[in-house]
């Protein structure tokens, strides 16, 4: 790769396709961006640094910017001939496409897996639905929640006797959805580089979301799981893996599963004396009142100091301001900023192939016959 890569991460050299999308395809191409993956995204015509018409008129744009870092970006009328054109083009020179389009929508706007594998037989396209290519949903809408839903994941959350919770939209759209795409194209390519064909990843979040539980999935087949919300071990049904209010209206984050990090739980709670039968579920009310009463003799920071370097597994719930100035954070590097926006750092580390602190999406303008230039002649 020439002088066109993103970084000196260990994907530097792909070259990514991007077609613009909501969700878990941004993420997928700025996760490739991060580990240096040349990433050019298609962007559809609007107004510059503003909504395009085709996205919500409310979509958050400074998150939408920072899904962007380390790609570069240029303007593409898919409506237009010679902008599907443009596109097929750039195809032609990718290792990786990736789209989002309702099934159906990318052939009809001519810049489908068929046309593309055709013309470049070692392309892996990769696609990202929420309800997969085929089945009786494929063609109908819908967002993270509604996947969760048909899943089964999001009637698993929550406290007993409580609706579900909604779980932003991590789970579904980012962790069922783009990082399984980007799992999927990646062995593609590996695929690819070990003499094989191109080929089509076919990625849905409720495929993500649901292989996602597969633990869970077992603990219910083993009985070890009650279908009924918030009466389980990891759900809040257990008092010592659960949340806790302080004094001050603040959290404290429980996780003492283990015999000796719970003994350490409460010994620093100071109530090792009332919960000695921790193990047995017929005391756990009392144990969770026991608990409560104790955590709210406090205030968070207070407990924060008290458990701080212990192995009793609690932690303060933070806020996002507050974890762009932790120490914790501040010590791995965890939060950087990028044009003065605090946002997360790439993920995970290497000790050959360090990843480069992403730059902001880099516009091409309308048409890219440099680009074109760059990857013809690197190809």
């Amino acid at each position: 790769m020439g002088n066109s890569a993103q970084g000196n991460g260990p994907l530097a050299g792909l070259r990514v396709l991007e077609i613009e999308a909501l969700g878990p395809v941004p993420f997928g191409g700025m996760l490739l961006a991060d580990l240096g993956a040349d990433v050019v995204k298609v962007m559809r015509p609007g107004e510059p640094g503003g909504p395009r018409p085709h996205l919500p008129a409310d979509l958050p744009t400074q998150g939408q910017q920072i899904l962007d870092r380390g790609k570069r970006t240029l303007t593409v009328d898919l409506k237009d001939n010679d902008g599907r054109a443009l596109v097929r083009t750039l195809a032609s020179h990718a290792d990786v496409l990736l789209e989002g389009f309702r099934p159906g929508v990318a052939e009809r706007l001519g810049i489908g897996p068929d046309i593309c594998l055709q013309a470049h037989p070692s392309l892996v396209y990769g696609r990202m639905t929420g309800w997969g290519q085929s089945g009786p949903l494929a063609g109908t809408a819908g967002h993270d929640i509604t996947y969760l839903a048909a899943s089964g994941v999001l009637g698993a959350l929550g406290r007993q006797g409580c609706p579900p919770p909604v779980p932003l939209n991590l789970l579904g759209d980012f962790g069922g959805g783009a990082l399984y795409l980007v799992i999927g194209v990646l062995a593609a390519r590996q695929h690819v580089l070990r003499g094989g064909p191109g080929q089509v990843v076919d990625a849905a979040v409720v495929d993500g979301v649901t292989h996602l539980s597969t633990m869970i999935f077992g603990m219910y087949a083993a009985g070890e799981w009650r279908a009924e919300p918030g009466t389980n071990l990891l759900d809040s049904g257990c008092p010592f893996y659960d949340v806790y209010e302080t004094s001050d209206r603040r959290h404290m984050a429980v996780g003492a599963l283990e015999p000796k990090f719970y003994w350490e739980f409460v010994r620093l709670l100071g109530v090792a004396h009332a919960v000695p039968r921790h193990r047995d579920p017929s005391v756990w009310d009392e144990m969770r009142r026991v608990f409560t009463n104790a955590f709210r003799r406090r205030s968070q920071r207070e407990w924060a100091a008290i458990f701080a370097g212990t192995d009793a597994c609690v932690s303060p719930v933070a806020t996002l301001p507050e974890v762009t100035t932790s120490s914790r954070a501040a010590t791995r590097d965890t939060v950087i900023s990028v044009d003065d926006v605090p946002q997360p750092a790439p993920a995970p580390r290497f000790s050959g192939t360090p990843c480069a602190v992403p730059r902001s999406a880099t516009p091409l303008g309308s048409w890219a016959a440099q680009l074109i230039a760059e990857w013809v002649e690197e190809t």
